[in-house]
């Protein structure tokens, strides 16, 4: 005997059926929501060397993020940023400088990507200096927040923002050099700056560490710098607690896959011809759509209430 409810739920069953076959065969493009379209892979088949060049790269990030109006959010405020010199780093230093801030920007040896980020930084009417050196180093570390000090009479916030990556698909190829390089760039780097840099900081400031996706849920072909995303993300929410009484906030940004020299400085040109393809808006961001983050978790007025965070900007995850 066919009961009511079994003829409903046969007559949503078929409803369904039709539905799905009304479905395009062909998969959607890339999720375009932004202000202006980004590129969406295929992307050029390209592969550089260490430490990488935004200036040689074929496709050119997008960093400057035309349709963004500053208004005074992180005004006469002075932010240090290391690896400033390119993707993310440089997009948030333009629009620190678009929003008021004058900003200490830290590179390895890319120098030409450097003082374009110093000119895309003085074109938003700030001043903008620009320090070379090795955030493995504690000594260097402490001498690139003196310096800023001495330019700028003060020190606001800081992004730690420097790191390395380099793929390898067994852990039996994970040379102990390598293993220490990754580690000692993205977990001392970022102790030895931010060491360095609270004695200055007063209440009211901020820091802000680049975590990963990776951090979120690993990479197998990224074990190294999956555990040092995953200790960034630690780092910042011990360290936040530890700096409340100081009034200093500590949160993280956690982004997906970002078009910057980083990653065709690791992966395979074939490889990363796809890059970003896997997410769920099929395409990698670009460096102006992760800087806003660093901005609303710089700004007083905007994330006050907001420490120890860990703020994913991943595609769709």
């Amino acid at each position: 005997m066919k009961s009511e409810t079994g003829k409903t739920q046969r007559k949503i069953q078929k409803q369904v059926e039709r539905a799905d076959e009304k479905k395009p065969r062909k998969p959607p493009g890339a999720m375009q929501a932004g202000a202006r379209l980004y590129p969406e892979p295929p992307l050029p088949k390209v592969h550089q060397d260490k430490p990488g060049s935004e200036a040689d790269l074929p496709l050119s990030p997008m960093y400057d993020a035309p349709f963004y109006k500053g208004s005074d959010k992180l005004k006469d405020k002075v932010a240090l940023i290391t690896g400033g010199d390119s993707g993310i780093g440089r997009s948030v230093a333009v629009l620190f400088a678009r929003e008021g801030a004058d900003v200490a920007i830290l590179h390895l040896e890319e120098a030409q990507d450097a003082e374009d980020t110093r000119a895309a930084v003085e074109k938003e009417g700030r001043k903008c200096l620009v320090i070379s050196g090795d955030v493995k180093d504690a000594t260097f570390c402490r001498h690139a927040v003196e310096r800023t000090i001495t330019q700028f009479g003060r020190l606001d916030i800081l992004v730690n923002n420097a790191a390395f990556q380099v793929h390898t698909l067994n852990i039996e190829d994970l040379t102990d050099e390598h293993f220490d390089e990754t580690l000692k760039t993205n977990l001392y780097g970022y102790f030895y700056m931010a060491k360095a840099a609270i004695p200055h900081m007063k209440n009211g400031s901020a820091i802000i560490n680049t975590g990963s996706v990776t951090g979120l849920n690993g990479s197998k072909e990224l074990l190294d710098y999956s555990m040092t995303k995953g200790g960034i993300h630690a780092f910042t929410r011990a360290l936040s607690g530890q700096l409340v009484p100081k009034g200093i906030r500590v949160n993280a940004v956690a982004p997906g896959p970002v078009w910057t020299p980083l990653n065709p400085s690791d992966k395979q040109a074939k490889d990363v011809e796809k890059f970003g393809a896997d997410t769920p808006m099929k395409r990698a961001a670009q460096p102006e759509e992760i800087a806003p983050a660093y901005v609303f978790l710089a700004s007083s007025q905007m994330s006050s209430y907001i420490t120890g965070e860990i703020l994913p900007i991943v595609g769709g995850y």
